[in-house]
C-alpha cells in the first residue's frame, strides 16, 4: 500500500507514516519504506522493469516525450516511452540519442512518435520510422504566424490550414468511414509537397519553417498517420503519461541519488502499465510481484 500511495499517487514517502497509521494502524517509518523499495529494485520490481524495458523495444509504436527532473539536486530528464501495452520511464543525467537508444534501439522496426528534439535526429536513429507530433509542429506555426503581419502571414497560414485538414480528417477517418479518404489523403500530400517545394522566402521566419518540417517531410515524418491507422497525430500519450511527474516534482525534491531515480523510475513504471491495462489495482500489482518475486506485468 505505500508503494502504491508514493509511486502509483504521487503521495510524498514523508506523508505515508501518518497515513498509513490513520488508515491501518500500522506503524512504519520513512526509512524503512525507502529501503524496502530499494531492496525489491535488486529483485522482483526491478526484474519487471527490465521486462517492460524490453517489450517496449517491440512495439508497434511508441510515443515519447520528457520533463524536467532532479537527482540530488541536480538536473536531470524524466523520459516516458509509452505503447498500447507498457508505460515505461528512465531517470538520466542528459537526454541525447544514447539515451533514447536505450529503449529504441537504431533497428527498430516499429513507429516512434516524437517532437522535433535534436536527440532524435541523430545518425544513430536515422534508419529508426519516426513520426513528429502534430501539435508540436502546428505550434511551431501558430508562434510564427501570429507574429507576423501582412504578406508574410501568408506562409505559415496555409501550413497550419493544411496540418489541421490532415487532422481532422484522420479525426473523421477514426469516428467512421470518409468517403473518398485516399483522394482526400493524396490532396492532402499533394499541397503539402506543394507548399514545402524548395525556395527562398524573404522572412526568416518562414524560411526556417520551410527548411525544418520540409525536412521532415521530405522523409515521411508528418503525415504518417494518414497512412498508418497504428499512429496518432500527436504525442499526447506520453505527455499524459508524464504529467503525474510535473506534480510530484512540485511537492518534493525528486529523486535523492541515482539509486533513488532508477527505484522511482522503475516502481512507477509498473504502476502506470497496471492502471493501464485495468485488470488489477497498483496495491494488489505490487503484492503480487513481491510475494511471487517472478510474475512481471505485460502480455504472455
Amino acid at each position: 500500500m505505500a508503494h502504491s500511495l508514493h509511486y502509483g499517487h504521487g503521495i510524498p514517502v514523508r506523508r505515508l507514516p501518518a497515513m498509513l497509521w490513520e488508515m491501518t494502524g500500522i506503524a512504519i517509518t520513512q526509512s524503512a519504506i525507502t529501503q524496502h523499495a530499494l531492496k525489491q529494485m535488486e529483485g522482483p520490481v526491478g526484474n519487471a522493469y527490465r521486462e517492460l524495458r524490453e517489450q517496449v523495444r517491440h512495439a508497434l509504436v511508441t510515443y515519447t516525450d520528457d520533463t524536467g527532473w532532479r537527482v540530488g539536486g541536480d538536473g536531470a530528464y524524466r523520459m516516458a516511452f509509452d505503447t498500447d501495452q507498457q508505460t515505461v520511464y528512465q531517470i538520466r543525467s542528459q537526454h541525447g540519442n544514447e539515451q533514447v537508444r536505450e529503449l529504441i534501439p537504431g533497428d527498430y522496426s516499429g513507429t516512434l512518435v516524437t517532437d522535433r528534439f535534436s536527440s532524435y535526429e541523430a545518425g544513430q536513429l536515422a534508419a529508426v520510422q519516426q513520426h513528429k507530433c502534430l501539435s508540436h509542429l502546428i505550434r511551431n506555426v501558430v508562434e510564427v504566424v501570429e507574429s507576423k503581419t501582412g504578406r508574410a502571414k501568408a506562409f505559415g497560414s496555409q501550413l497550419k490550414t493544411l496540418l489541421q485538414s490532415a487532422n481532422e480528417l484522420w479525426r473523421q477517418q477514426r469516428a467512421g468511414e470518409v468517403s473518398g479518404y485516399a483522394g482526400r489523403v493524396e490532396h492532402i500530400e499533394q499541397n503539402l509537397t506543394y507548399l514545402w517545394r524548395p525556395r527562398r522566402l524573404r522572412d526568416p521566419d518562414n524560411q526556417r519553417l520551410l527548411d525544418g518540417i520540409g525536412w521532415q517531410q521530405d522523409r515521411q515524418r508528418v503525415l504518417t498517420f494518414l497512412y498508418d491507422p497504428e499512429v496518432e497525430p500527436a504525442n499526447n500519450r506520453a505527455e499524459r503519461a508524464l504529467r503525474p511527474a510535473v506534480i510530484a516534482r512540485k511537492v518534493s525534491h525528486c529523486s535523492k541519488n541515482e539509486r533513488g531515480a532508477e527505484a522511482f523510475a522503475a516502481f512507477t513504471s509498473v504502476a502506470r502499465t497496471t492502471v493501464k491495462k485495468g485488470i488489477t489495482t497498483i496495491t494488489e500489482a505490487f503484492y503480487r510481484l513481491i510475494k511471487d518475486g517472478n510474475d512481471p506485468p505485460g502480455p504472455s
